[in-house]
């Protein structure tokens, strides 16, 4: 079977928004060291390999938005989509306490590879998504783990991460707070801006409206939550965008 590092779901749909999913799958390919980073399975179906559960609220979120859907194939250990092609952390040594053992020594051409066969392609695939939509809205899924190692335990169950483009973040915080079930995280549990992310690449230098959108992974480890979630943020997208006037 031919390798893609992408998945485009729902191209032909008309609405604006398009979601990403850049940490979809813990996919490693056969020709990245022969398609074993040297984990065991447990380490490879944690949340250091890929984002648990974003893939199935992706597809299903998009649906019902009546928009299409970007998805990466390969694991974040591999190569980090969400990350500019100099950043250090682009091919990560050690996450969350575990040493990837293939990424050792990864050479200057190794990672040029890498790029060229799945960074580079997934986001050149963004790309042409976005530029087929009318006046496109991004939305960007994410999962975190509930607890990173030695760390405390993280509170919130949605996050919405954004940089300076607060268009969507502040109608979309307000609106997931008005639920009055939820921990909302504003820019948590992460900082919502890294030069040469994916919604640096793809958003904030076309002055596009967009935001991320970070669900605890506990939340939607199976299919039933993911549907769930999915139906639960597409009238709460739909609200915001009407909210922001954009």
């Amino acid at each position: 079977m031919t390798y893609n590092p992408f998945e485009i779901s729902g191209a032909d749909r008309p609405g604006r928004f398009v979601c990403l999913c850049d940490h979809a799958a813990n996919t490693v390919p056969p020709f990245v060291a022969g398609g074993d980073l040297g984990l065991p399975p447990e380490d490879m179906n944690r949340h250091i390999a890929f984002d648990i559960g974003a893939a199935g609220v992706t597809r299903a979120l998009a649906e019902r938005l009546t928009g299409p859907a970007v998805l990466s194939n390969f694991s974040r250990l591999v190569i980090d989509p969400n990350r500019g092609e100099d950043d250090p952390t682009l091919v990560m040594r050690l996450y969350d306490g575990t040493i990837i053992p293939a990424n050792k020594t990864v050479s200057l051409q190794d990672r040029e590879h890498r790029l060229s066969t799945m960074y580079r392609p997934y986001h050149d695939a963004v790309v042409q998504v976005t530029a087929a939509q009318p006046d496109p809205v991004i939305v960007s899924v994410h999962s975190f783990t509930p607890q990173l190692r030695g760390r405390p335990a993280r509170p919130w169950h949605v996050g919405v991460l954004y940089a300076g483009d607060r268009r969507m973040a502040d109608p979309l915080l307000n609106r997931l707070r008005a639920e009055g079930d939820l921990c909302v995280g504003d820019n948590q549990p992460y900082s919502g801006h890294l030069t040469g992310d994916t919604m640096d690449k793809h958003a904030l230098r076309h002055g596009r409206p967009h935001v991320l959108i970070e669900i605890r992974n506990d939340l939607i480890s199976n299919e039933a939550d993911q549907m769930a979630w999915a139906d639960r943020l597409a009238p709460i997208l739909t609200d915001t965008l009407a909210a922001s006037g954009l």
